[in-house]
Order: structure tokens, then C-alpha cells, then sequence
């Protein structure tokens, strides 16, 4: 693990990038405005492991214990090439997300592989290393994601967009999420002002949902989706 002066520098660096005060840190982290570990920090002691774990999830950050891996090769990706043309591999996993109130996965076991183009991949800004797929259920994102279709996650997406003036609830990005272990998909926005998240649907049924700013916890996200699979029946 970092020491305190790295810790605090990659914290704060990311808390600039998600425009986030320490206060605000505090209670999506540990439920209260509590700022006494990123005041540890800057006095050069570290936390307790918990407490740098909680504001990790918060920030959106990947806390690792293990042996020593290079950045790129956390996941072995296979390429293949057809006709002159190389491939990923990229794993498809026994989990589904919901579109409507979430879906709850035993397991996410990987059993099955989709195959792109990396050059594609590589125009969209997605690594083959970063991309996971799973299927939808539900029709609350119809009719640009519909149950059964598969979508692709990049798992480094994770910056949910504050409100801008000009910005309109269908050009906003979806993401995959936990909610109180409920796996589902949404486009997300945060209104900071308000201290809140709202989640889209793209049924137009379907009421958009409000999340205070003391439940921001409750949320994981996973990433961004960056692709789907239309099926047609």
C-alpha cells in the first residue's frame, strides 16, 4: 500500500476529478460528514486499513492486496486474428443486470468469450483488459437496451457526470451498478448542488428514481456500458 503522503495525493486528486469536498467524502465513505482520516493523511499517519478501504469504494478506486501485478496483465486477455484482422476475446459472465429494480447473482462465473476487433476497440477508448459483458433483463431501458441483450462494461468508467445546463437525460452515459446487492443499469447523474443522484430510464414509463446524498454508499458502480447486443425477435 501507498504511504500517507501518496495516499492523500492520489485521494485528493481524485476528489478534485469528482468535484467532491472531504465532507462529502466522509458521508459516502463512512455515512457521516468525517473527515479525520483524510486529516490523518496530511499529518503522515494512514488510517486504519478499513477506513482507507471505505474511502477508496467512495472515490471509486481499486484497493488491491496480493502479489505484485503489472498494470496490463491483470487479466490474460487471448487475441486471435482472422483474415488479417486481430481479435480480443473478451469474457461474457454468468451475471445479469437488471433494467428495471435489480437483479440478484448467485455467481459470476465466466462462460462464455464475444470476440471484437481491436481497432474498434481501441476507437471507442476501451482496453481489452478492461471490458466484461453480461445480459440484460427487464425493459425499463427499452428501447435502446432490451431484455436478453448482452452489453459490454468498461470497468474504468466509473465518473458519474454532474448536471450541466445543456445536458439532457438521454445523452447521458449508463452504468452497471450494485445497489444493495442488486445488480442493474441506469444513466446516472449527479446534482451536486442538491446533494443528490438521479437515475434514468429510458422507458419512457418508467419515473426517473432520487438517491440522497447519505445512501451514495449504497451504490457500486461497475462501469460504463460502452456497447450492446441487440437481440431480434
Amino acid at each position: 500500500m501507498e504511504n500517507a503522503v501518496e495516499l492523500l495525493s492520489l485521494f485528493e486528486s481524485r476528489m478534485r476529478e469528482l468535484d467532491m469536498t472531504q465532507t462529502e467524502l466522509g458521508q459516502k465513505a463512512f455515512g457521516k460528514s468525517d473527515n479525520t482520516a483524510i486529516q490523518s493523511l496530511k499529518k503522515g499517519s494512514s488510517p486504519a486499513f478499513d477506513r482507507v478501504a471505505a474511502m477508496a469504494k467512495a472515490l471509486g478506486l481499486e484497493l488491491y492486496l496480493g502479489p505484485p501485478r503489472d498494470g496490463l496483465k491483470q487479466r490474460r486477455v487471448e487475441h486471435v486474428t482472422v483474415e488479417g484482422s486481430d481479435y480480443a476475446r473478451i469474457p461474457l459472465h454468468d451475471a445479469k443486470l437488471s433494467a428495471g429494480p435489480g437483479q440478484l447473482n448467485d455467481g459470476v462465473a465466466i462462460i462464455d468469450h464475444m470476440a471484437f476487433r481491436q481497432d474498434w476497440l481501441r476507437k471507442i477508448s476501451v482496453k481489452p483488459e478492461n471490458a466484461l459483458m453480461a445480459r440484460i433483463t427487464g425493459d425499463s431501458m427499452a428501447p435502446g437496451i432490451q431484455s436478453g441483450d448482452v452489453v459490454m462494461i468498461d470497468k474504468t468508467k466509473v465518473d458519474v457526470p454532474n448536471r450541466t445546463p445543456s445536458r439532457k437525460p438521454p445523452h447521458l452515459p449508463i452504468f452497471a451498478f450494485i445497489q444493495d446487492d442488486q445488480a442493474r443499469v441506469k444513466r446516472l447523474e449527479r446534482l451536486v448542488k442538491e446533494r443528490l443522484l438521479i437515475l434514468y430510464s429510458d422507458n419512457k414509463d418508467v419515473p426517473p428514481e432520487v438517491i440522497g446524498e447519505s445512501n451514495f454508499h449504497t451504490l457500486n458502480i461497475l462501469g460504463q456500458v460502452v456497447w450492446s447486443g441487440h437481440v431480434w425477435r
